[in-house]
């Protein structure tokens, strides 16, 4: 097989995750993240382990330049691109008046815009396969406004919505689209968020990387359209639709206050 699958914030958590599973289901990997050591390692791992290629990227992703620099770096070693993952993105924990603004554009840089610009730069790589998938990594904070999580939040339901608007825009195309929406997982997020004192909590409710990244490839294959893994992230789900906006905000603000 002579398939690539390129997946962003690929040396940790559910992209590395993913990146095990898809070698070990044969495909090809483009690794891209910030950390080269930690990319180079886990490339390594995974050439040996898979019998696969695995190459990969160090690249800041919220640099205005990133999006064509990746598309150049693929198309000069596979014209074979059939799948791409948006996993890379990150949060900040805090009212929106007291959090740095440019570390927030920064985020919103890396949550919204990479995303739009790699999909449009690798769309057309993608369109000439028989089969190709587009996975974007949201959350379950994208059906609901989270006071302390504000922009983090808003950022995961711009990416919900354009997932599904994408996806009916290619319904006649060769590329499925889907959009994966994890709850609590054990990543790391809440440390890069600055959320370190609510890790216990957290800890009561992580799903396990492997567990959340098997559910996004698998709902991703049946070309489903929202992928939300775990009961209990189900029925918060669930929860959002038929409960008072006020009374979710309340709820979401309890759990998540300083």
């Amino acid at each position: 097989m002579n398939k690539y699958a390129l997946i962003t914030g690929a040396s940790k958590g559910i992209g590395k995750a993913m990146a095990n599973s898809l070698a070990r289901s044969g495909y090809h990997l483009l690794l891209i993240a910030r950390n080269e050591t930690e990319l180079q390692l886990l490339s390594q791992s995974i050439e040996q382990a898979y019998q696969v290629k695995a190459h990969y990227l160090s690249a800041d992703l919220s640099l205005s330049t990133a999006a064509n620099q990746v598309k150049e770096w693929c198309t000069g070693i596979t014209p074979d691109l059939s799948i791409l993952i948006n996993n890379a993105g990150y949060g900040l924990w805090g009212n929106f008046e007291l959090l740095s603004l440019p570390e927030q554009l920064n985020m919103l840089r890396l949550n919204i815009d990479a995303v739009i610009e790699l999909t449009w730069h690798l769309l057309p790589i993608l369109r000439k396969q028989k089969q190709s998938y587009i996975l974007n990594v949201s959350s379950t904070a994208a059906y609901q406004a989270v006071p302390t999580l504000a922009l983090y939040a808003a950022s995961k339901s711009f990416i919900l919505s354009y997932s599904r608007a994408l996806r009916y825009e290619l319904k006649d195309s060769p590329v499925s689209v889907s959009c994966l929406c994890p709850g609590p997982t054990a990543t790391g997020f809440s440390s890069r968020a600055g959320m370190d004192s609510l890790a216990e909590l957290a800890e009561k409710f992580n799903m396990t990387s492997e567990n959340v990244a098997n559910t996004g490839l698998n709902g991703m294959f049946k070309k489903k359209a929202e992928i939300v893994p775990g009961f209990l992230n189900k029925v918060s789900v669930f929860g959002t639709w038929i409960l008072p906006k006020s009374l979710i905000e309340s709820i979401t603000a309890g759990l998540y206050k300083q």
